[in-house]
């Protein structure tokens, strides 16, 4: 409990810093920090239709999120969560368009479970390869990156294109693929509730299960995991799969809940914020939760504050909070791993 304490407090106050950085940011942008402050929360939480949208943007950040913590928790660094989100994404998509005659309560099912084992097969290689053969997985992950963008690229260019359309995109799935939508009039849909789910079950596996122990014990020391029984090689590839699924359930839900459809570049780098929703959460599924809806919450009313503030305060701004947030939690962990 403890711990679950102390990850839902450290976004806090990193939160709290990075905001101050962005006030600062603001000032020297020639804005008025103060009014462009409570419009980026206006547009967050109080607009119209703003915290369906801020949830909408979350969803996906939660699962990368998830992703990437699961593997520092083995003690593996998921770079390749962007791929693997890609590949699920597209493989979502295609059973979205191509497999008929399903009802809803099956062909949804089918299709996440397409997007899930599509990342789960893009992360086991590079986890193969790490336990097998000892490659370091930052390198393989970053490589199978390129590989899963110029195969989906070219999958949805000249394969899986929709011939109706001079775009590169697939079909549109059919609507028995279609994820429901949560409240009525908004883009929102049940893919923020399996995203909360899947937080939670992967909450109850690190703590209440072996496993969950055993990937716990591999990160802390794998040398000590290994003398005390633990099958190192397994629990490397297995949590690298586990982590690819997670990605890959993250582009399947974009594709049935939001999109329809997979078009190429939707991604604007889901993969890589879950990197900062990792470390703002400590690698702790319900921090992560915090964290994403903090950081979806941020974009969305990014957009607003833009809109509404003279001079207008860039969106990109969030970029920066992103930056500051990674920086310092890099920082401490250096601090505590050196003792200084």
């Amino acid at each position: 409990m403890k711990g679950t304490w102390r990850a839902l407090m450290l976004p806090v106050g990193v939160l709290l810093l990075a905001m101050a950085v962005a006030a600062l940011v603001i000032v020297l942008a020639g804005s008025p920090p103060v009014p462009a402050l409570l419009a980026w929360w206006e547009g967050a939480l109080f607009a119209h239709g703003a915290l369906a949208e801020s949830l909408l943007n979350a969803t996906p950040l939660l699962f990368t999120g998830l992703a990437v913590a699961l593997g520092l928790l083995a003690g593996q660094f998921n770079i390749g969560v962007e791929g693997q989100l890609l590949v699920g994404a597209l493989a979502s998509a295609w059973v979205g368009f191509a497999v008929s005659g399903l009802p809803p309560f099956v062909h949804v099912p089918l299709a996440l479970l397409a997007g899930a084992l599509a990342g789960a097969f893009w992360g086991w290689i590079p986890g193969i390869l790490k336990a097998w053969r000892g490659a370091h997985e930052v390198i393989t992950t970053i490589m199978m990156n390129y590989i899963a963008i110029y195969l989906t690229q070219y999958l949805v260019t000249k394969v899986w294109k929709d011939p109706n359309s001079m775009s590169p995109q697939t079909p549109e799935a059919l609507p028995s693929a279609w994820l429901p939508v949560l409240v009525e009039g908004t883009r929102l849909s049940v893919g923020s509730l399996i995203a909360l789910g899947t937080a939670l079950l992967l909450w109850y596996v690190l703590k209440r299960t072996v496993w969950g122990y055993e990937l716990r014990a591999v990160g802390a020391n794998a040398e000590a995991a290994r003398a005390a029984g633990v099958r190192v090689s397994r629990v490397i590839w297995g949590s690298m799969a586990l982590s690819g699924a997670i990605a890959g359930l993250a582009g399947a839900v974009e594709v049935l809940g939001v999109h329809h459809r997979y078009y190429d570049q939707f991604s604007p780098g889901y993969g890589f914020d879950g990197i900062a929703v990792a470390l703002l959460g400590n690698n702790h599924p319900l921090g992560a939760v915090l964290a994403a809806v903090v950081l979806g919450a941020m974009k969305n009313g990014a957009v607003y504050m833009q809109s509404v503030t003279t001079p207008a305060v860039p969106r990109e701004i969030t970029t920066v909070v992103q930056a500051v947030i990674i920086f310092f939690l890099a920082a401490m962990r250096f601090r505590r791993r050196t003792g200084s």
